[in-house]
């Protein structure tokens, strides 16, 4: 997992990945992306992972630090269930996957952002999952083969966003294989306010870009300006029409666009 924000939010994350039930032989670590590592008692092990900014780094740093053949990586905004780790392995994997993608279901929380993420599934695999030719796994929840990770290079930790999807791809054009794992099941903590929303929107169309630049067909484009003004004249009828989630939804699709002419750097 990586971390990166205030020492009372790492105290709150070290706590909640110490009650996770792990077995003798296996690593919980914590990239710290922060200037520093902190320490943690218990099992949580802490990595410092401050030498450069980004939770691809990070990742990659979090799992240089263990040996087990699976590598689990959750974000620290969501919040595991207790048998996450017998859920990913309760069946046999075959040989040729590379990739488990666990279950991530938006909390239900106050506001409405948080609202209109659990009404659209914002968080859910499934929207990553429905195009067989692009599918990935969020890294929110998701179990990578070490030796799948390890034999393409890891996450590439020059991007911000993107990343899972991009190593979805390699590991596809590897020859490894992606199966859902729907009983390994996380809750995501959505955003509370529309600001961080529309951040969260904006991050992701500049990933969008990114892989789209990549690999042609990842990501549809649209004319900026025109898909601009008509998201924020759509937001302005849905406002004016009482209806928030449909609101959101336009400016969080002009927020995307916005971003796709952002860079995609840490």
């Amino acid at each position: 997992m990586p971390f990166a924000g205030s020492q009372a939010a790492f105290e709150a994350v070290v706590a909640r990945l110490a009650r996770l039930p792990v077995g003798d032989a296996d690593t919980i670590v914590l990239a710290d992306n922060r200037g520093a590592a902190g320490a943690a008692p218990g099992p949580v092990r802490v990595v410092a992972a401050g030498q450069r900014r980004g939770s691809y780094f990070a990742r990659n740093r979090g799992a240089a630090a263990g040996g087990n053949p699976w590598l689990v990586f959750l974000d620290a905004d969501v919040l595991p269930d207790g048998d996450l780790l017998d859920a990913y392995f309760a069946a046999p994997v075959g040989d040729a996957v590379g990739v488990l993608a666990g279950t991530v279901v938006d909390e239900p929380r106050p506001g409405a952002a948080a609202r209109y993420a659990g009404a659209v599934g914002l968080m859910s695999q499934d929207r990553r999952l429905e195009r067989p030719a692009w599918a990935y796994a969020q890294t929110s929840n998701c179990a990578v083969r070490r030796a799948a990770f390890e034999a393409v290079g890891g996450f590439r930790d020059d991007i911000r966003s993107g990343g899972d999807a991009d190593l979805c791809v390699r590991l596809r054009a590897a020859g490894w294989a992606l199966e859902r794992s729907d009983g390994a099941r996380a809750v995501h903590r959505s955003r509370t306010s529309v600001a961080a929303l529309l951040r969260q929107r904006a991050r992701v169309g500049a990933g969008a870009r990114w892989l789209e630049e990549r690999y042609p067909g990842f990501a549809p484009r649209r004319p900026l300006a025109r898909s601009v003004a008509g998201d924020l004249r759509r937001a302005t009828r849905a406002a004016r029409d009482r209806a928030p989630l449909d609101a959101l939804q336009a400016l969080g699709d002009a927020a995307f666009q916005i971003g796709w002419r952002l860079p995609n750097r840490p």
